[in-house]
């Protein structure tokens, strides 16, 4: 069979390993929870509780703060110990959060509509919008305005985000083995809302077991299954399109200008448990791995539970353990506190030993960045542009284009940290021009 794939990439050691052969373990819930109101990308939530509130597992504690936000729910039954401001890791300041102290067993305050298949697009949108569904691949965009595009963008066609490229990370390869159905009926729900005919599942080729299982329970020729090229990054949305059906997002552009809507594979299952399950998003999967854990797992963890509290169920971090990243190592968020809680997108947390010390030298124009660039970009000359604080030249060179998947400096021998410094360069340029050229 053919493996689709896309121009650029690199294959760093894919370390799938130490922890795909774990099955799924649903963990009891916490004593306390620390549930972050900005647990999405856009507006924070505006918290609806208070102190000493009495919530139960699945009751609303934050609604939306704009038309780019979430609702917030809460992940335990029990009662509100604080409301409380702790270091938000992708924020780098203190946020709001809702403390949950824990006093009984989950009594769960469940979403209230009937059978899905007698629903409206609308409604369906609804009560996924009122789960506080977001992007569960790390983005955290809320889902139901990713599946309410502008009626002039026609949609056709909605892939699946199963390629779970970042290195370490296995969580989607067990959910679609354990899982198959859920994922296959949440394909069916977002068919139904953007009504479109056709729905891909891309998975790389390092999970042929998924992919055959998927296989085996498919009853539906809308849906189909591509085979990926296991190349990083394979599932960057831009690059997933490409392999899959050869369109070329523009510049500055979405999924949505060429046809296509992604999303990642626990998003549409979580999908499923809100529309039929009638749960709102409360808890997600989460590869715990990395050779500086003693016992890498997959687990599914209530949205709020500390790092330090799942590293014990990884039997806790080696010695000489030197680092912990909020995700996989490619574009995962390093920590230097284990009282950080998981949000929603946190889909892995990865403990790495140290390793030996580079020193960043002078770039001797090797274009290696450019050969791996999945974008098509010029890495060496954007770190210029940068740190010459040509903001507007780097514009002009695609800074705005750059997905930040970190290739470029995977590749580098000259250990340029090319990502730091575009990262601080969009920073810089969006608060001087507000985003726009």
């Amino acid at each position: 069979m053919r493996l689709l794939t896309f121009k650029g990439g690199i294959h760093p050691p894919e370390k799938k390993e130490l922890a795909k052969e774990e099955k799924l373990h649903y963990l009891d819930p916490p004593e306390t929870v620390y549930v972050f109101l900005s647990n999405h990308a856009g507006a924070p939530a505006k918290c609806v509780v208070k102190e000493n509130d009495q919530v139960k597992t699945g009751q609303v504690i934050g609604e939306p703060g704009g038309f780019i936000s979430a609702y917030v729910h809460s992940p335990i039954t029990g009662f509100v110990k604080k409301i409380d401001k702790l270091y938000h890791p992708i924020q780098g300041r203190p946020m709001e959060a809702v403390v949950i102290q824990k006093t009984s067993h989950d009594e769960w305050q469940y979403l209230e509509h009937s059978d899905w298949e007698d629903l409206t697009k609308e409604k369906l949108l609804e009560i996924i919008k009122k789960a506080g569904i977001v992007g569960l691949g790390g983005a955290m965009f809320p889902t139901h305005v990713k599946l309410s595009p502008p009626p002039e963008k026609k949609i056709d066609t909605f892939i699946v985000n199963a390629a779970e490229c970042e290195p370490y990370l296995s969580v989607d390869h067990r959910l679609m083995l354990e899982r198959s159905q859920d994922l296959i009926l949440g394909i069916k729900i977002v068919m139904k809302i953007l009504q479109v005919q056709r729905a891909y599942i891309g998975i790389e080729s390092n999970k042929i077991d998924a992919y055959e299982q998927l296989k085996s329970v498919l009853n539906s020729d809308d849906i189909e299954l591509k085979l990926l090229r296991t190349k990083y990054p394979q599932g960057a949305e831009k690059q997933l399109i490409y392999a899959i059906n050869g369109r070329k997002v523009p510049v500055g552009g979405l999924p949505m200008d060429v046809g296509t809507v992604v999303q990642n594979v626990q998003t549409v299952i979580a999908i499923k448990e809100a529309v039929v399950d009638r749960k709102p998003l409360i808890q997600r999967g989460i590869t715990i791995s990395g050779e500086g854990v003693n016992k890498p797992i997959n687990v599914v963890a209530r949205i709020g539970t500390t790092v330090e509290e799942l590293l014990k169920y990884a039997q806790g971090m080696k010695e000489d353990a030197d680092r912990v990243i909020l995700g996989g190592p490619m574009t995962g968020i390093a920590i230097n506190r284990l009282d950080i809680p998981v949000m929603k997108g946190t889909s892995g947390i990865t403990v790495l030993l140290k390793e030996k010390e580079y020193i960043q030298k002078a770039c001797i124009r090797c274009t290696k960045c450019v050969s791996a660039c999945p974008v098509g970009l010029q890495p060496y000359l954007l770190y210029l542009l940068a740190n010459k604080r040509k903001y507007d030249d780097a514009v002009d060179e695609g800074l705005l284009s750059c997905i930040e998947c970190g290739s470029c400096a995977y590749v580098c021998p000259s250990k340029i940290e090319h990502v730091r410094a575009i990262k601080l360069a969009k920073k810089v340029y969006q608060a001087l021009r507000g985003g726009k050229k």
